[in-house]
């Protein structure tokens, strides 16, 4: 169970029942005491509880589960157990512990708070209007009392005005409040909310109406009193309760109960003025109650509006976001939803960073903490047209579509015509060099043979390093190889071309054709 027993003295503890673990079930057992209290039982049995709770619930746990909840009870002080011997008939029954069990003064005061803050909680408050009317007169009465000498009849009138007042303050405040709660409620029943809605602008207008109007009346006869005859009769009220304070031993226990009643009465009074009437920078209770009653008429639209809009299919931010918890619901992994959240929200990575396959590898393996700072990090490219305009993508229209036909005939062309010139240049070439030939024998070139023999001797001396006597080149389409022999006894040589003559140092040539096509004319030609 939730309480132990002990020898020792228990210490009372009337609300450990409310957050234990069978709490339903203990409030359930207290609530029958409280019935049986108002009825005038002192006494309840085991079985007569269970009674009780079969004809409150409809049906009741069984007979242990009563007994050790009231034994629980007992030993937290809610409960006091007498042995029941009215019913012994045999030694057995008189050694079976059988009790009889009523409240403590602890447990009844428990219960007692726990209904009032039941109460508090459950109330849905009220813009009392007929309170109202009642405060009014109140104060017509306290005004005609006003310079008069009757101390019971001032007491009363402000007993009644200050009992009125705090039922009214209490159930604007809960009214406000429930009234907030219905109008945040989204998932209330349309059908119920509209039909609500309309009693309850209705009642709101009406409210309204009677606080300008009463409300009016009421700081006017407050400004009355406050002229003259309110101190008067808060000294009456509280002289009037002092005569029935309880003696102290002391001589002036009188006139201190008096001032203590003085100071109660003025607060009261004070708050009373503030509710009705406004201050030079303060705006009084009531003013604010008009102006969150007015506020609510035009935020209950609002929220008919919405209702409207769901009925009707309109799509509305919450709509949105319930149907975008679902699809993320339903992703089948999370690399689905990161799609669906990028195209939901649009929060991409930063995309003027390029970031490849490489960059990637290379972070992988040296990895950089978040705390780098950025001059320390590594660098990382950056879009050159954001470098230089600060815009990732070129702003305005796009260029229009160039038709490039007729040049890319012509570089077809011309790339035809240059690649004839070429195996023709490449011919000449290996007709005048052959396999190995002097440079002083090359003799004279055409220009386009000429430029191709340039181009391997330019080659083959850039291929050349010191202390080495031969060196060799490939041309960039590899059709051709030059080898280039340093000549002991090296003359000058002379190529003659119809651009002029071409000298240098003389070495032996070795061109050599790669692809076999110089061969293949030949044996055709031949």
């Amino acid at each position: 169970m939730d309480a132990l027993t002990t020898d020792e003295p228990r210490e009372s503890r009337p609300f450990a029942h409310v957050n234990a673990q069978h709490a339903a079930l203990y409030r359930r057992v207290m609530g029958a005491f409280v019935t049986a209290k108002r009825r005038f039982t002192v006494h309840l049995r085991p079985e007569d509880v269970r009674e009780h709770l079969a004809a409150v619930a409809g049906e009741a746990p069984d007979h242990e589960a009563v007994v050790d909840a009231l034994t629980s009870l007992e030993q937290w002080g809610n409960l006091r157990a007498d042995p029941d011997t009215s019913r012994v008939t045999t030694v057995e029954d008189f050694h079976r512990a059988r009790y009889l069990y009523q409240m403590t003064r602890e447990g009844a005061a428990a219960e007692t708070a726990l209904a009032a803050y039941d109460e508090a909680l459950g109330r849905r408050g009220a813009l009392q209007r007929v309170a109202l009317s009642d405060i009014a007169t109140q104060l017509r009465a306290l005004l005609a009392l006003a310079g008069g000498s009757d101390e019971a009849r001032a007491y009363y009138a402000l007993e009644t005005l200050a009992s009125r007042f705090d039922e009214l303050a209490d159930n604007a405040q809960a009214f406000m409040a429930s009234l907030q709660r219905t109008i945040d409620l989204h998932d209330a029943e349309v059908e119920a909310f509209l039909a609500y809605k309309d009693r309850l602008i209705d009642y709101l207008e009406q409210f309204i109406k009677d606080l300008v109007a009463t409300g009016s009346e009421i700081a006017q006869l407050i400004e009355q009193l406050e002229g003259g005859g309110a101190d008067a009769l808060l000294d009456d009220a509280a002289r009037h309760v002092s005569r029935d304070a309880v003696p102290d031993g002391t001589d002036d226990y009188v006139d201190r109960e008096f001032a203590r009643q003085r100071v109660l009465w003025a607060d009261r009074w004070a708050g009373f003025h503030a509710w009705f009437l406004s201050g030079p920078s303060h705006p009084s209770q009531a003013t604010l109650l008009r102006t969150q009653a007015r506020a609510a008429v035009p935020r209950l639209l609002r929220v008919v509006s919405v209702l409207n809009d769901r009925r009707t299919g309109r799509s509305d931010r919450s709509a949105d976001f319930r149907e975008l918890a679902l699809w993320f619901a339903q992703a089948p992994d999370d690399e689905a939803m990161h799609r669906l959240w990028r195209a939901a929200f649009g929060l991409h990575s930063a995309r003027h960073l390029t970031v490849d396959a490489d960059t990637v590898d290379a972070r992988d393996a040296s990895p950089v903490p978040p705390s780098t700072p950025w001059a320390a990090a590594p660098p990382i490219e950056i879009s050159p047209r954001l470098r230089q305009t600060g815009q990732y993508e070129r702003r305005g229209r796009p260029n229009q579509v160039i038709d490039r036909s007729a040049q890319r005939r012509a570089l077809a062309e011309r790339a035809r015509l240059e690649a004839e010139q070429t195996a023709a240049a490449r011919d000449a070439l290996l007709d005048r060099v052959g396999e190995t030939i002097r440079l002083s024998d090359v003799g004279e070139l055409d220009p386009h043979a000429f430029r191709l023999f340039l181009a391997l001797l330019g080659a083959a001396l850039a291929a050349k390093t010191p202390g080495r006597d031969r060196a060799e080149a490939t041309t960039t389409d590899g059709t051709l190889t030059i080898g280039l022999t340093e000549l002991k006894d090296a003359a000058t040589a002379e190529i003659h071309t119809d651009a002029g003559v071409f000298r240098g140092p003389d070495h032996l040539l070795q061109v050599t054709d790669l692809t076999g096509e110089y061969v293949g004319r030949r044996a055709e030609a031949s």
